[in-house]
């Protein structure tokens, strides 16, 4: 399971002095056990809820990174660069924008109503949750409707 492997990167973090993964295993370990918290007493989370936990974790980050750059602070930009990377080696692989692209378009072929770019957005998100970025799949929808 992830989390088990999360876990264990944590313990061989710790044993090894690497501070930098070690704070972020922690930020990350912290979430999943408030996730556990409120799910209720002995659960035991899923591999897909773990992912739903590191996908918010890498979202805060950048967040973060786009308003430090804003900011001018290029330094604090970096961190969060560097915990980026660490959170995304535990996700499975992202679509690419042309893969969005080409799934787009197979939903918009099958839609009758093509003009409610919520309902659109809802076959899509239905179709590629979890499997790409929110953000770049509401652009290519904009894209293809507009």
């Amino acid at each position: 399971m992830l989390q088990e492997k999360l876990n264990q990167d944590l313990k061989n973090a710790m044993k090894s002095g690497d501070t930098g993964k070690l704070s972020v295993l922690r930020m990350v370990s912290a979430s999943l056990h408030n996730k556990q918290i409120e799910k209720g007493k002995d659960a035991v989370l899923s591999d897909d809820e773990v992912i739903e936990v590191l996908r918010r974790e890498a979202k805060k980050r950048k967040e973060s990174i786009e308003a430090f750059e804003k900011g001018g602070r290029p330094e604090l930009a970096d961190k969060e660069k560097t915990e980026l990377v660490l959170i995304e080696a535990y996700l499975p692989k992202q679509m690419s924008r042309e893969e969005v692209v080409v799934a787009v378009e197979k939903v918009l072929a099958g839609l009758a109503d093509k003009s409610n770019q919520g309902l659109v957005m809802k076959a899509v998100m239905g179709e590629l949750k979890g499997k790409a970025d929110g953000k770049m799949i509401s652009e290519v929808v904009k894209e293809k409707l507009g």
